[in-house]
């Protein structure tokens, strides 16, 4: 019986090789990435990763591993079994491992940094992930429209858009019913309902609900206009002002943006909007 821990085992050996774990002792490392190991097993089983060769498949989504422990593991995903739970908040995980990572969500303490942006995560692997985004690397492509993604979870995403499913449907009140594809949006939709809006320009003092607004109007005040129309000439902050813009040019409005009072029509909302002061003046 290990002193340590409680765990029994039937030799002497077998204990003896235990207690490596305990005495932080890692004497058998990888002539090839440095990494090292308290077992000549675990070592054994790690230069299978660098031989590139996954001979386990999985015949239910076709994914591929090194170790047949690692399919074994991996197909309690399409189990639904989670038999691994958080005391915390109660979410579930198919693993241990994957519960183990969750904790430290709780811990607050987010050791790995980047040193382009100094934004901090908890995991080496998301630090890592992150990363990407800088690289400008986008590696994964969508096959549908072509728009291409830093990391696979986001191709993933995306790709839900072209479904057309939008099963997040917000039931603040009767009069908004808009639904979304990520539970995601819809969250970051209820804020508009709330009347939070934690991000404030530090130069003008005006709040937002979301980070992107915030950022997209601290672009007013740099005086940058990137965005300039081919037709008249004037420049813009942001494409999406440009775009809006480029409906005078054509004279089709879209969006038929109503007047109530007198029915005239504007392509832009805010065109519609100082229209009607017109109506207001006594």
């Amino acid at each position: 019986i290990c002193d340590l821990c409680g765990k029994s085992f039937t030799q002497a050996g077998a204990l003896k090789t235990h207690q490596l774990i305990h005495s932080g002792v890692k004497p058998y490392s990888c002539d090839l990435c440095g990494k090292s190991f308290a077992w000549a097993g675990n070592l054994k089983k790690h230069q299978l990763i660098h031989s590139g060769v996954k001979s386990y498949s999985c015949d239910l989504c076709g994914k591929s591993f090194t170790l047949a422990g690692a399919l074994k593991t991996h197909q309690l995903i399409h189990s639904g079994v989670k038999p691994y739970s958080c005391d915390l908040c109660g979410k579930s995980f198919a693993r241990a491992g994957d519960l183990k990572k969750h904790q430290l969500i709780h811990s607050g303490v987010k050791s790995y940094s980047c040193d382009l942006c100094g934004k901090s995560f908890t995991l080496a692997g998301a630090l890592k992930t992150h990363q990407l985004i800088h690289s400008g690397v986008k590696p994964y492509r969508c096959d549908l429209c072509g728009k291409s993604f830093a990391r696979a979870g986001d191709l993933k995403k995306h790709q839900l858009i072209h479904s057309g499913v939008k099963p997040y449907s917000c039931d603040f009140c009767d009069l908004c019913g808009k639904s979304f594809t990520l539970a995601g949006g819809l969250k970051t939709h209820q804020l508009i309902h709330s009347g939070v809006k934690p991000y404030m320009c530090d130069l003008c003092g005006k709040s937002f609900a979301w980070a992107g607004d915030l950022k997209k109007h601290q672009l007013i005040h740099s005086g940058v206009k990137p965005y300039s129309c081919d037709l008249c000439g004037k420049w813009f902050t942001q494409a999406e002002n440009l775009k809006t813009h480029k409906l005078i040019h054509s004279g089709f409005k879209p969006y038929t943006y109503s007047c109530d009072l007198c029915g005239k029509t504007f392509a832009r909302a805010g065109a519609l909007k100082k229209h009607q002061l017109i109506h207001s003046v006594v």
